[in-house]
């Protein structure tokens, strides 16, 4: 069978409805961010075939059944890979049902992480090695905390502190996904400001490894609550086979959850999922029932005499200082 190709940037009306309703047939949906798609079109002019470049990932790939064989899916990835050099983009990424593992190894990706559900993988053989070991390594016992810090709040400061009080050295992973309210930079520079006299302390930058809810595609997964659910399993299953053994990491810190449903479910995913990877869980009451969204509350209200109370001086002056709004 033949088709021809069409590169569509920002993809929007018409072109973005008939897409979407090709992915529906395909049982997919669009959940936005496509930059650019890649359509594959037959005689007649209708969609064969789909694929999406969202910043350094590659979603929404549908081919349908009538182009099986025909190098369809090969077409797609391969235009959509080459548009993404094209802008600087080398180290690619994609999510994808387990059963589509071998289709995206033959096409040059490689697995990360994977569970029955679902298969994360990089265009590159070295990738994640590359990345760990760039990391700084510590000795003795080592645990580690995985933070957003959206801000740096005096939680995250009693759980940190109190974390590398439990072991000889505590490696701390910022979640470097720009999709918070304040930015990975400020985030990450907060964070170094106010654990500079925790010694035994090193920081890290999650890189593409520690799988954030927003970074996490649903488009494949039926019901939301089983997304939340695989996204944990793989993150979790991405952390304890590959990242905690390559830094010698044996114990997991984390706040408790009395607010959100999703995060208190992804704890409640670790205590079960990291002790078969030879990693004890140990969870830490949360301080005075501190949490982010407090603070940015009471930064939009301006309320200086709360802030006080929620933020380390260090925090308070950095968003003072960089004229920080929200």
């Amino acid at each position: 069978m033949s088709f021809s190709t069409s590169e569509i940037r920002n993809i929007d009306g018409c072109r973005l409805a008939e897409t979407c309703r090709f992915l529906e047939k395909m049982g997919l949906k669009y959940e936005g961010g496509a930059e650019v798609t890649v359509n594959l079109y037959d005689d007649d002019e209708n969609i064969v075939g789909t694929g999406s470049l969202c910043g350094n990932i590659l979603k929404y790939i549908a081919v349908d059944d009538s182009l099986q064989g025909e190098g369809g899916a090969a077409s797609i990835v391969s235009r959509l890979v080459s548009i993404a050099y094209m802008s600087g983009r080398r180290r690619l990424f994609l999510f994808t049902k387990a059963q589509n593992e071998f289709l995206f190894r033959s096409l040059g990706f490689f697995t990360l992480a994977s569970t029955d559900e679902v298969v994360y993988m990089e265009n590159s053989r070295n990738g994640l090695s590359s990345y760990l070991d760039s990391l700084e390594k510590g000795t003795g016992i080592q645990g580690a905390v995985v933070a957003n810090c959206n801000p740096f709040t005096l939680g995250h400061r009693y759980l940190m502190e109190t974390a590398a009080a439990q072991v000889d050295t505590l490696h701390v992973f910022i979640v470097s996904e720009d999709a918070s309210d304040f930015s990975f930079r400020d985030r990450f520079e907060m964070v170094r400001r106010g654990t500079r006299d925790i010694m035994n302390l090193i920081l890290h930058e999650s890189g593409d490894y520690i799988i954030s809810h927003s970074t996490f595609p649903t488009y494949f997964i039926k019901s939301t609550q089983d997304a939340a659910s695989i996204n944990a399993e793989l993150d979790l299953t991405l952390f304890g086979k590959r990242i905690a053994p390559a830094l010698g990491i044996t114990k997991r810190f984390v706040g408790s959850e009395p607010y959100c449903v999703v995060t208190n479910a992804y704890n409640e995913m670790m205590k079960k999922l990291l002790p078969t990877y030879g990693i004890e869980v140990i969870e830490l009451p949360r301080k005075d029932g501190i949490s982010a969204s407090m603070v940015r509350k009471a930064i939009r209200e301006h309320d200086d005499a709360l802030l006080k109370s929620l933020l380390p001086t260090t925090s308070l002056e950095y968003i003072k200082e960089r004229g920080i709004e929200l």
